[in-house]
């Protein structure tokens, strides 16, 4: 019986062929790499080149129209994030909050994922205070404290909410606040704060206390007793007048 030889392949010539038969498809897909990295290094030096101007732009703004410059013309960039902060705070040393939560608003639109979104949050919730919205402020501390219960502002979040319901005279749930920030965040500063509300709350219970009146022991000393009323016994019936006597006569005169 015959034995079928072993067809022997070449790489080289099976590489031709495939070379052959796919060059345009290959050409087009080594174009598309070349123009695709390209475009990324184009991409990231005109980032880095917006980046440099923005911060310089940003680094001479002093005043809320300069601010507002660098948010229009390099609203993506990171010192657009800045001016947005910073204008917020000018228009709330104005006395402008309804404008500067409108600006925070937008800044955490853009930017949600900055650190200093809680910081944003944290100045809302502050001018919510200003504006005489307690409620608000409450909701907005507590949102904070429960979706950034890691971050530094954490804590003081719930230092602000402790002063709103001392305020409210809540003082049971300032008081488990407080205890809650001694458990959780220790090492903070607002762990110092609320040590000292704690014994504020303490000290203004014991005052509100009333005392205990205690009854008076058997056996007292007669000198705490007070004394049974004296009877005034009848006064004795004033003596008879005795018969009045007549004159008696001058002495006679000695006879010589």
């Amino acid at each position: 019986m015959p034995v079928a030889k072993e067809l022997r392949t070449n790489p080289a010539l099976e590489a031709q062929v495939f070379w052959y038969k796919y060059r345009k498809e290959i050409a087009i897909l080594l174009m598309l790499a070349i123009v695709a990295i390209i475009a990324i290094a184009g991409y990231r030096l005109y980032r880095d080149r917006r980046e440099a101007t923005a911060a310089t732009l940003f680094s001479g703004a002093k005043t809320p129209a300069a601010y507002e410059e660098v948010i229009n013309r390099y609203g993506d960039t990171a010192a657009a994030a800045s001016a947005y902060l910073l204008l917020a705070d000018s228009e709330r040393k104005q006395a402008k909050y309804s404008e500067a939560n409108a600006t925070l608003l937008k800044f955490l639109e853009k930017f949600p994922q900055r650190e200093l979104a809680s910081t944003a949050r944290m100045a809302m919730a502050a001018n919510l205070e200003a504006m005489g919205q307690q409620d608000e402020a409450l909701a907005t501390y507590q949102q904070i404290a429960s979706a950034n219960a890691g971050s530094f502002n954490a804590p003081m979040a719930l230092i602000e909410q402790v002063h709103i319901l001392q305020e409210k005279n809540r003082i049971d749930d300032a008081r488990r606040i407080c205890e809650t920030i001694m458990t959780q965040y220790r090492e903070s500063y607002a762990a110092m704060e609320a040590s000292q509300l704690l014994r504020t709350f303490l000290k203004s219970a014991k005052a509100q206390t009333p005392s205990l009146v205690t009854p008076s022991k058997l056996g007292s000393p007669a000198s705490a007793t007070v004394p049974p009323t004296l009877k005034v016994l009848p006064t004795a019936p004033p003596a008879p007048s005795s018969p009045s006597l007549p004159p008696g006569k001058p002495p006679a005169a000695p006879r010589p």
